[in-house]
């Protein structure tokens, strides 16, 4: 039997009576006489049939009706009954559920087939982000300017490309509520993102999603270019320096006694000396790279031409490396700046140490006497903790 289209969803007239247009694998599509038209999935567990409610068309897509039928036959699969997984927030309940009643129903069912690595980045954005401010709040009572302020909030702490991303979660759990009869709106829908915030991407800025950052990682192991090449993305990853602050380094700016890289002012974009603590995974690198370019001024010395002055390497040379790594248009050197921001705000480190790490330390009449020391022993311990955690990535096996 063919199953439905768009066409036909659109087009379907109510009758003098309730009838069902059926699709595939169990969904159907009940038009009541009064024109309402609701997505419904039939099944059997454990020898009886039951009909589990999957939200209002238009509210619910075709697409979106045949996803919610999967995650349910996922759940089947492995012998959990969807209908049980809605009890706590079964219609017939005295009060509306929170909305972190709801985000954790639907988190149940939306982690099926998902890869524990997707799962974790979306739970630990919940909590972190999510949860604090609206969990308490019930789901149908949620209006858009209560979700806005929280993304306009996230933004003003620099974190906006995790913005974007909580606006999909928040969605996602608030079209659930709508499906499950808990909510009669998605006030998530009422906006997009880009009304609210500002850009989050740049094209000269290209990065990959977290997700695909561990796989990155072991791309840039397995590089079979120069060894300088390859430890110079490594470094980038670790120190989330600019490229150019890492390209153009000195020997003589790495203290390998106080495990420092003291970066001048002359080179840096805010024109104030920055101090990037160095891991011990760092050092070990930094070690390793001295013995191939230790005798040159540059850690990355370019090929020297004729009797002109030695240079440091050029910044299309990390581009060219992740373009042979099958990167091209999806990560620069700037984009390790990114991923750093958003892991380490997901991970939970404060706000202000990171913009510090990052060099992003703004600059007016009353910050003039900028201390490049602040929080020093707590970056230091922040910088460990950030390649302790590449290293796990880079280790972990795929899922």
């Amino acid at each position: 039997m063919a199953g439905l289209t768009d066409v036909k969803v659109r087009t379907a007239k109510p009758a003098d009576k309730d009838y069902k247009l059926t699709d595939e694998r169990g969904l159907h599509l009940l038009i009541r006489k009064n024109g309402s038209k609701l997505w419904q999935f039939r099944f059997r567990f454990d020898g009886k049939e039951q009909t589990e409610s999957l939200g209002r068309y238009p509210d619910v897509t075709l697409a979106e009706a045949r996803d919610r039928r999967d995650a349910s036959r996922k759940l089947l699969a492995r012998h959990i009954n969807p209908m049980a997984a809605k009890q706590d927030l079964s219609p017939s309940a005295p009060t509306c559920p929170t909305f972190e009643t709801v985000a954790r129903q639907w988190l149940a069912i939306w982690r099926v087939g998902k890869t524990v690595r997707h799962v974790g980045y979306t739970e630990r954005r919940l909590d972190a982000n999510i949860l604090p401010l609206l969990g308490s709040r019930p789901v149908a009572d949620l209006q858009a300017p209560e979700i806005v302020k929280l993304l306009t909030a996230m933004q003003n702490r620099g974190v906006t490309d995790l913005a974007y991303r909580t606006h999909q979660i928040i969605s996602a759990v608030l079209r659930h509520a709508v499906a499950h009869g808990h909510a009669l709106r998605n006030p998530a829908s009422d906006f997009k993102p880009s009304d609210v915030l500002a850009s989050h991407a740049k094209t000269n800025y290209a990065r990959v999603d977290e997700k695909e950052f561990p796989d990155l990682l072991r791309a840039i192991d397995g590089y079979r270019g120069g060894p300088g090449t390859r430890i110079a993305m490594k470094l980038l990853a670790m120190t989330f320096v600019r490229t150019r602050e890492l390209i153009e380094a000195s020997w003589h700016e790495i203290d390998f006694a106080t495990a420092q890289w003291r970066i001048p002012a002359q080179r840096m974009k805010m024109r104030s000396v920055h101090i990037v603590p160095l891991a011990r995974q760092t050092v070990e690198l930094l070690r390793t790279l001295h013995r191939v370019s230790g005798t040159t001024p540059f850690l990355f010395p370019g090929q020297r031409r004729g009797d002109k002055p030695l240079k440091p390497i050029s910044n299309n040379t990390i581009l060219k490396a992740l373009e042979r790594l099958g990167y091209k248009g999806r990560m620069t050197g700037h984009g390790f700046r990114g991923i750093a921001s958003t892991l380490l705000h997901e991970q939970g480190y404060p706000h202000e140490q990171i913009e510090l790490q990052l060099a992003h330390q703004q600059r007016d009449a009353v910050s003039a006497a900028y201390n490049y020391a602040q929080y020093l022993p707590q970056r230091t311990q922040m910088m460990q903790d950030w390649a302790d955690y590449l290293e796990h990535c880079r280790d972990e096996s795929k899922p």
